[in-house]
């Protein structure tokens, strides 16, 4: 794919990006796909995944009581937890806020039902079954993550043809839970409304938006602060990731939707 090769006029020093089929299979790469870099919120699909394992082997239910709502409520940003704090500014399930603490708090649910610390139960349940060896959550596991491409080459894979968990629980998690709240969408404003599933955000209608114009509705996945994303667009059969070394700010606004346009476009023509 000639697409690929937009990310190298991005304005970053470092850069690696991976279009992915719904097979696995890599359509085209550009970069170093073995360089880490710090993930930051993309870290949130990791360990969303985690808990979806963990819902799945029945160690936690969603309706489970957790921080000041239920794991549902955290996972999907409906828990009323603040973005960063464990101060609560809503009622459960009555607006999208978007919070780091509510990982946090998730994933001090599943550690303290699993009796092993996250990081680890991350490590067993995802990295090391897909082979991600260069990937681990070094921080929170809301954003301290570290990855490569080639790791999640693999696990963009795992999300358009899973066999880690059930293929109706990963759609569940990529639909839309408690539809029809708004919310602010880090970097891109006020959305109305702002969907989210279990962990994933959902493109649906939201502009503006950090995935390509050509994206269905039902594109999911996540970006970061450390200018990173992942997204599956499962209308498309196709799923592309972007790692760099460069904060997100007004660079990633005007160069991520016209690349996203590019590779989709390719794949059409």
């Amino acid at each position: 794919m000639q697409s690929v090769r937009v990310a190298e006029s991005w304005p970053v020093d470092n850069v690696a990006v991976a279009v992915v089929a719904a097979s696995g299979s890599v359509l085209g790469s550009f970069g170093d796909q073995s360089r880490v870099f710090p993930l930051a919120s993309v870290t949130k699909l990791l360990t969303a995944y985690a808990v979806l394992v963990a819902v799945e082997e029945g160690a936690v239910e969603w309706d489970d009581p957790a921080g000041p709502a239920t794991l549902r409520h955290l996972i999907s940003h409906t828990s009323g937890l603040a973005f960063d704090s464990f101060a609560v500014q809503a009622p459960p399930g009555t607006r999208r806020i978007y919070s780091n603490a509510g990982f946090e708090a998730m994933a001090s649910h599943v550690e303290q039902a699993c009796d092993i610390k996250f990081a680890s139960y991350v490590e067993e349940a995802v990295f090391a079954p897909l082979g991600m060896t260069s990937t681990r959550l070094a921080g929170s596991p809301a954003a301290g993550a570290e990855s490569c491409v080639s790791d999640l080459v693999r696990f963009a894979g795992e999300l358009q043809a899973p066999r880690l968990v059930s293929a109706a629980l990963v759609s569940e998690a990529t639909s839309v839970v408690f539809p029809g709240l708004s919310g602010v969408l880090p970097g891109y404003g006020h959305q109305r409304p702002n969907d989210w599933g279990l962990g994933f955000e959902i493109r649906a209608e939201k502009s503006p938006h950090w995935t390509g114009l050509r994206n269905s509705p039902r594109t999911f996945g996540h970006f970061g602060q450390t200018g990173t994303f992942l997204w599956v667009d499962p209308a498309a059969e196709v799923a592309c990731v972007a790692l760099t070394d460069r904060a997100f700010g007004p660079w990633a606004i005007e160069a991520w939707t016209p690349f996203s346009d590019a590779v989709l476009g390719e794949l059409d023509a």
